[in-house]
């Protein structure tokens, strides 16, 4: 499976995007996938790293053919630098002549005009979003923050179709962090280590503000861990400020897992960062340090995810905070082992194995329908959302389910499966076998929680006829006229259509 994403990172734009965008890349090599990178800024260390991990890397044109900038468009147009229509062009131009299964875009300077001009190039759109201030044409949105309105934020901001990833549970975490969960316990004993992380490029110096606010504090026999990335503003200031107290700095380590874990307690900025250090649920301060960031924070603390002090002026600010509330959180232990428990509550570490399962898609065990899942299809059949794309949108009574339930099992010309993943049910196939072809019906489980495609459940029934019925070599099926995601399921899985009927000739 060939991977394509666009995402950038700079000064102005910090590292997040591309290190989550890594994070995912990373995870879905391993299901064997060819992942390429396309950038407009680019740091070179940062282009390193992604040849490092295997990654192809492409640099865009960093020169718009017009010389133009969107600056009245978007509220982040400026990071791009170009127009997206431009930007569009650049992206095309390199992926024409290849064939992308899934496009992954990264950049709050992009939306859906540059969405439906790339879309034609590649099969699937994968848009990663914190912001929900623009539309989007995509086929799978992922916002990994908790907001109250989490579910109503995109509600206007994307196609019917387009499914949404919401929520901790997806965040993009590497390995590390999960695989250093069995072995950690809620936070709290004495506070013996401090870890202060303003993230990759911490343009504004708010480490400077941290260290200041330290020293002033002057607590004794405080451990210190400070991590800065290598083109921080202030590193050699910072490096040496560390250096003459003793205190530790990391500069572009790989190391984060295994400081959070060392760590008592954080300070730190918002972004990906803040699930991190909740995976591992060490109590942070936490500040905002730029404006996306701050309903992020401001949810995330009222959940009792983080601890953060209201602030005036960031620059100065962060400062006077710390000096005030550091000392307060030191010394409320139960604050500390509250702030810690609903952070490994909430944040599993596993969100990138679970996109990257979407992604790659899931294998879905079919078998055939037993006696005992009478009740379980009669109330599914009967769900509003299922009624209301079935040919016939009327409730079934019990008792003719029950004689048409009997009758499917018996018959050779039916086949009635229960589609499964991990144990639980998602979805119901029905295949009607007319000499050497089967018209196929097909459902969703109404209410599951897993994140499965219907086109995942429609290859793997696929594959079972293919398998168990080999005297049949075509797949029919009839699609009521308003039911936008199954004719949108069928075309996408390659079948051809007379207007009133799908087909699908197997191999």
């Amino acid at each position: 499976m060939n991977i394509a994403i666009r995402v950038d990172a700079s000064l102005q734009i910090g590292t997040g995007h591309l290190m989550r965008c890594l994070t995912l890349a990373n995870e879905l090599k391993i299901h064997g996938c060819q992942v390429c990178f396309l950038s407009r800024h680019m740091p070179e260390y940062l282009q390193n790293l992604i040849a490092k991990k295997g990654h192809e890397f492409l640099l865009l044109n960093s020169l718009s053919e017009t010389l133009e900038v969107d600056l009245a468009g978007l509220s982040h147009s400026a990071w791009l630098q170009t127009t997206q229509g431009d930007d569009a062009k650049e992206v095309i131009k390199n992926l024409e002549h290849r064939s992308i299964d899934w496009l992954i875009v990264d950049h709050y300077a992009l939306d859906q005009q540059w969405e439906s001009t790339v879309r034609e190039y590649v099969n699937k759109i994968f848009v990663i979003d914190d912001l929900a201030d623009r539309r989007h044409d995509c086929d799978f949105l992922l916002d990994q923050n908790l907001y109250h309105n989490m579910h109503a934020r995109y509600s206007n901001m994307v196609l019917p179709d387009c499914k949404l990833l919401l929520g901790p549970r997806y965040s993009l975490l590497r390995g590390a962090f999960r695989e250093s969960r069995p072995s950690l316990e809620i936070r709290k004993r004495a506070v013996k280590r401090v870890l202060i992380s303003f993230g990759g490029m911490d343009i504004n110096n708010n480490t400077g503000q941290a260290l200041m606010a330290l020293q002033h504090i002057g607590i004794k026999n405080l451990k210190v861990d400070v991590i800065i990335g290598s083109q921080h503003p202030a590193r050699e200031q910072i490096e040496a400020e560390c250096l003459s107290k003793e205190f530790t700095c990391y500069v572009q380590t790989d190391k984060m897992a295994d400081l959070i874990n060392d760590a008592d307690i954080a300070i730190g900025a918002g972004g990906v960062g803040v699930w991190e250090r909740c995976c591992l649920g060490l109590p942070t301060i936490t500040f905002s340090t730029a404006s996306n960031q701050d309903l992020q924070i401001q949810d995330a603390a009222a959940e009792g995810l983080i601890y953060s002090p209201s602030i005036d002026d960031v620059e100065e600010g962060i400062y006077k905070a710390i000096c005030q509330h550091l000392p307060a959180l030191i010394n409320n232990n139960s604050l500390r082992h509250f702030i810690s428990h609903r952070g490994l509550e909430i944040v599993d570490g596993h969100g990138a194995q679970r996109i990257s399962k979407i992604i790659v898609g899931q294998s879905i065990e079919m078998r055939k329908a037993l006696p005992q899942d009478s009740k379980n299809i009669y109330e599914w059949r009967n769900h509003e959302s299922i009624r209301a794309v079935s040919t016939n949108t009327d409730i079934i009574p019990w008792t003719h389910h029950q004689e048409w339930f009997s009758a499917a099992l018996e018959s050779d010309q039916k086949m009635l499966l229960i589609g499964e993943l991990d144990g639980n049910a998602v979805g119901v196939v029905r295949f009607d076998i007319v000499q050497n072809e089967a018209e196929i019906s097909i459902y969703m489980t109404p209410n599951t929680d897993h994140q499965v495609r219907g086109s995942d459940l429609l290859k793997s029934a696929e594959n079972w006829i293919l398998k168990n019925c080999p005297d049949i070599n075509m797949i029919t099926a009839k699609v009521i006229g308003d039911n936008v995601l199954s004719h949108y399921l069928f075309k996408n899985a390659q079948y051809l259509t007379n207007e009133t009927h799908y087909f699908k000739r197997l191999v």
